[in-house]
């Protein structure tokens, strides 16, 4: 029986492509899994990080010398005869044809080699990275499959298990669920996130839920559940059951949408990076220092937002970060790189 939601948030799906518009492609780039180690440190309270925007390209500057008449009336009769020739492809702005799709090909950079430049010592192995663009189905992966910490990204699942609980059980969430759930998305509190673990039946729950809902890859840690562990494409997975017909009902996918896009300011970082100008995301992010692992940081940032004039649903993990900043600067970069391998202009 579907069931209601106690509050309507303002709708996002249909700005994600509506229901019925999506068809998911599989990530075929080969997973590599980073070698296991046990983490036993408690989750801390996340650390809130400012967005940082990408420097504005410099403008290129006028040539502003001016030609003397006899010079231009030779450079003209030059240029007129070399575009009659074969040193017509030579010129600047000329072609002899029109560009071939191998070209257009040959000067995008390859994004594979790009993610493979961004990642040094301290992240290969340790990053999972998947984008789908929701209108055309492209889709582009880096270790898509390798498992890494979610921290407070785990809490997106923990939404969308009790959302399709209440749904099954022909029930509404509640005001005190509702306030729990604003709480854990809006401000990624722990304390929320906690009650909310266990009204969903702990690792057990969330794993039948999950299920349904299409992860393969995630293990819940039912002790700390920040140290439990996914896959970017189990969350790319996860956003799709936002914007598809599916698992969830519409009710509930426009509750959900709602509260990823009214995410505190300052928690607007991540995947946003890769956001048209003026483009409303709706995302989850997450932020964690391991004592496992020597103070390093996780940093992950999963959600859907609009590049190049389409939906593309990003998610973007990361651990064994030195810092907190190089990690959400690593994410950021990630995140851009991602967007652009799938949200282009095939015309």
């Amino acid at each position: 029986m579907t069931s209601t939601v106690p509050r309507q948030r303002p709708a996002f799906a249909g700005a994600w492509g509506g229901p019925g518009a999506v068809t998911l492609v599989p990530l075929t780039v080969r997973p590599t899994v980073p070698t296991t180690r046990r983490v036993v440190a408690p989750p801390s309270a996340d650390e809130h990080a400012p967005h940082r925007e990408p420097p504005a390209p410099r403008r290129a500057r006028r040539d502003r010398r001016v030609v003397p008449l006899l010079r231009l009336g030779l450079l003209l009769v030059v240029v007129a005869a070399c575009t009659s020739g074969p040193l017509a492809q030579t010129l600047p702005g000329r072609a002899s044809r029109p560009p071939s799709a191998e070209t257009d090909r040959a000067e995008t950079p390859d994004p594979s080699a790009v993610v493979a430049s961004l990642l040094g010592p301290d992240s290969r192995g340790h990053v999972s990275v998947a984008a789908v663009d929701l209108v055309t189905g492209r889709s582009f992966g880096a270790a898509p499959q390798t498992p890494v910490h979610t921290a407070s990204v785990v809490k997106l699942d923990v939404l969308e298990a009790l959302l399709l609980q209440a749904q099954d059980d022909g029930r509404r969430l509640g005001p005190s669920v509702d306030g729990l759930a604003t709480a854990m998305i809006e401000d990624s509190d722990n304390d929320a996130a906690t009650r909310l673990w266990d009204l969903a039946g702990g690792a057990a729950g969330l794993a039948r839920a999950n299920t349904r809902l299409g992860l393969h890859g995630t293990r819940l840690d039912d002790v700390h559940w920040g140290m439990s562990t996914t896959c970017a494409a189990d969350q790319v997975a996860l956003l799709g059951d936002l914007v598809r017909p599916g698992p969830l009902a519409p009710a509930a996918r426009s509750y959900a949408t709602g509260l990823l896009t009214h995410v505190e300011a300052d928690q607007r970082w991540g995947i946003s990076a890769a956001a048209d100008p003026g483009a409303v995301t709706g995302l989850k992010n997450g932020w964690l220092p391991l004592d496992d692992d020597q103070g390093r940081w996780v940093v992950g940032s999963v959600g859907v937002t609009t590049v190049a004039g389409d939906p593309v649903a990003l998610a973007v993990l990361s651990e064994h970060q030195p810092t907190e900043e190089s990690g959400i600067a690593l994410v950021e970069a990630l995140a851009r790189t991602a967007a652009r391998a799938v949200a282009v202009d095939a015309r």
